[in-house]
């Protein structure tokens, strides 16, 4: 187990001591409100942390509080992790990312895209017509491979994943490989290629994960990723020695508090590795991730990628260098994506005057579903993440965190 420490004072890094106060003050009031549990934020400048601060409780009815070795449901900032080990193996030769899918799951052969009908009951109300091309890999790192989530209710195709038990992206008692098969059956929400639909992608690229690489992703990553970078923590399952550092989650009620709610089932290894969202892991484990972006590729000594491959997945991907607003499938045409591209399963600001919070030319990083957060501002050398665990319905505090981060930077 390892432990994320302050290394350094603010003023040392170029920060506002008081700007980073009010950044405090501001989540601490969501938490005395009772709208967040507790949480953890964390501000380094050239690698070294500033400003870390916890704050309110992981477990409130047991009383126990956060602390610097808190576990954390990450949820979808898994998917910048699945994304290195993508490029790790094609590094290796052992993929490219211009591979049809179907070159390493033939169940994706001859795909097809939707045309028209309701998605409601029987799927034969559905028209779909033969794919233009194949969905690539790096589609599904891009998010535009033409793939969704059950649970949007904005297309028809969303409506047959629901019906295909995909609300939850999983097929009940499914493992990853039979999972598969069930998304290789539905239709394509649109062709390869011509929109932004954030979706089940990154599962299926943790399938390529252990067919290219021969070995299950939880295995691959823990040997190539977790125990090379330090990452003591991080993993798809808790063990009994970690459980009683694991976070409570919770999710929002109507009324704007909070209750827990069931989380993954992370005590035991998971019968689905989900490379989408599946990861547990301490502010210490992702410290050391961010790190290793920032430095191109490696850390301590050690590379897990070169640093034109770390630029190729921080780069916006986006046709004509469009952003998420205009290229976005309708789910995502809404103003906090406005000057925001994509890269391989990261953002990238790509026109700061446009954001709806202030960040620097270039900023990446991702979110979860469980309000964690991490960017990293290459122009700043600043890397900030923030964890608690409220699975939100109205809670938005990621744009206020970045305007006063943001306002913290002095020189």
């Amino acid at each position: 187990m390892a432990q994320l420490r302050q290394e350094i004072d603010p003023g040392e890094a170029g920060l506002d001591a008081k700007a980073l106060d009010r950044l405090d003050q501001y989540v601490a009031h969501h938490v005395d409100e009772g709208r967040l549990p507790g949480f953890l934020v964390a501000v380094s400048r050239g690698g070294r942390v500033a400003h870390l601060t916890v704050h309110g409780h992981r477990d409130r009815a047991a009383g126990l509080p956060v602390e610097p070795d808190t576990l954390w449901r990450i949820y979808s900032m898994t998917k910048p992790v699945t994304a290195v080990a993508v490029l790790m193996l094609a590094e290796e030769g052992r993929l490219s990312l211009d591979d049809p899918l179907e070159t390493h799951l033939p169940a994706f052969a001859n795909p097809r895209v939707y045309v028209s009908g309701s998605g409601s009951g029987s799927g034969s109300e559905v028209t779909t017509r033969p794919a233009d091309g194949p969905v690539l890999l790096r589609h599904l790192l891009t998010h535009t491979a033409g793939l969704t989530f059950g649970f949007y209710y904005s297309h028809p195709v969303d409506a047959l994943y629901r019906e295909a038990g995909l609300e939850s992206s999983v097929p009940p008692g499914a493992d990853l490989a039979e999972t598969m098969d069930v998304y290789a059956r539905l239709p394509l929400q649109f062709e390869p290629g011509t929109q932004w639909n954030y979706s089940v992608a990154s599962n299926v690229l943790g399938r390529v994960i252990e067919v290219a690489s021969g070995r299950p992703l939880d295995q691959f990553l823990a040997d190539r990723v977790f125990r090379p970078l330090g990452m003591t923590d991080a993993g798809f399952e808790v063990t009994s020695e970690q459980s009683g550092r694991l976070a409570e989650l919770y999710g929002e009620t109507d009324t704007g508090g909070i209750e827990p709610i069931p989380g993954l089932p992370l005590h035991g290894r998971p019968r689905f590795l989900s490379g989408s969202g599946g990861m547990v892991a301490s502010a210490h484990d992702y410290h050391r991730f961010m790190e290793m972006l920032r430095r191109g590729g490696e850390l301590d000594g050690t590379r897990l990628i070169s640093a034109e491959s770390v630029a190729l997945m921080t780069s916006n991907h986006l046709p004509g260098g469009a952003d998420l607003l205009a290229f976005g499938a309708p789910a995502h045409q809404q103003p906090g994506n406005a000057g925001v591209g994509f890269g391989f399963n990261v953002s990238v600001v790509t026109d700061p005057a446009r954001t709806v919070a202030p960040v620097g030319l270039g900023t990446f990083g991702w979110s979860g579903v469980a309000t964690t957060t991490f960017w990293i501002d290459p122009g700043r050398d600043l890397t900030v993440q923030f964890m608690t665990q409220v699975r939100p319905k109205t809670l938005k505090i990621f744009p206020e965190l970045k305007r006063l981060v943001h306002e913290a930077v002095v020189d």
